[in-house]
C-alpha cells in the first residue's frame, strides 16, 4: 500500500467495513478496505483506510453517523 493511505478504523465484521466504505464513498472520500480475516474460520479484522489529506474529515464523517 502506498505510503499515503493511513488506517483510521478496523472491524471484525465484513458487511460492517463495507457499510462504513459506502458512506465515505457517498462523500467522495476514496477509501480501500483489506480483509485481514481468514478465509477458512472467518476470524480477523477488516481494515479501512483513507488517504492522509482526508483522515480527519473521514474520521468525523463516521463519528457524525454512529451518533
Amino acid at each position: 500500500m502506498e505510503k499515503d493511505w493511513v488506517q483510521i478504523a478496523s472491524f471484525d465484521q465484513r458487511t460492517f467495513a463495507e457499510l462504513k466504505k459506502m458512506i465515505l464513498e457517498a462523500a467522495e472520500i476514496p477509501v480501500v478496505t483489506i480483509d485481514r480475516s481468514d478465509s477458512t474460520y472467518l476470524f480477523g479484522e477488516v481494515e479501512l483506510y483513507v488517504n492522509r489529506e482526508d483522515v480527519i474529515r473521514a474520521k468525523r464523517i463516521l463519528d457524525e453517523e454512529t451518533t
